[in-house]
């Protein structure tokens, strides 16, 4: 579904994905270390290329690592499930998780988030686009294969986060038009404190 998967992300409306980006890479220092956790065809991680930044993205699929190898040459990919992934307490500036942490069960979600935390500098950032609605873990059809999707509300998302020792520095409900109808997510940029 890689290709697929870039041709109806082109068609998504209002997606805010790159604002929040951008003021993410406006925070970093020049060499900052970021993760991209479910990088997928490596466009969002493709927004950070050229700033300075030690990139490197990680995802399940091969075939989107394919695609993101083409789109970031610079940057390092890994093809792993971030939910087992093991990283050096403290060694990054940055780890980002745009549309896939809702793909962990969420059972799973607070100690990821811990493990999140404990792989940033202090003062690191956490950029994530969470579920606001929440409700049982579930698996569907989506572009033409078998996907699954988890999630909690809004609140408990904010209130995992804290429990994780990240502080909030923004929190944005954004609304956009995918092809299929509107759909909602809670925007967060935390930061491990100092």
């Amino acid at each position: 579904m890689a290709p697929r998967f870039g041709e109806w992300g082109a068609r998504v409306a209002g997606d805010p994905w790159a604002r929040y980006v951008d003021q993410l890479a406006d925070r970093l220092p020049l060499g900052a270390r970021v993760l991209d956790l479910g990088c997928g065809n490596g466009k969002k991680l493709g927004r950070l290329a050229g700033r300075g930044f030690r990139l490197t993205g990680l995802d399940v699929s091969a075939e989107q690592l394919r695609l993101a190898r083409a789109e970031v040459a610079e940057a390092t990919f890994l093809h792993a499930d971030f939910a087992q992934l093991a990283v050096d307490p403290q060694s990054l500036d940055a780890v980002t998780a745009l549309y896939s942490l809702m793909h962990v069960p969420r059972a799973e979600h607070p100690a990821l988030l811990a493990r999140i935390q404990s792989w940033l500098r202090p003062g690191g950032l956490f950029l994530a686009s969470l579920s606001h609605v929440g409700g049982p873990d579930w698996t569907g059809e989506w572009l033409g294969v078998e996907m699954f999707f988890s999630g909690y509300d809004a609140e408990t998302n904010r209130r995992l986060l804290r429990e994780a020792g990240l502080d909030l520095l923004h929190d944005e409900m954004v609304f956009m038009q995918e092809p299929g109808g509107e759909v909602g997510f809670l925007w967060v940029l935390a930061r491990r404190p100092s």
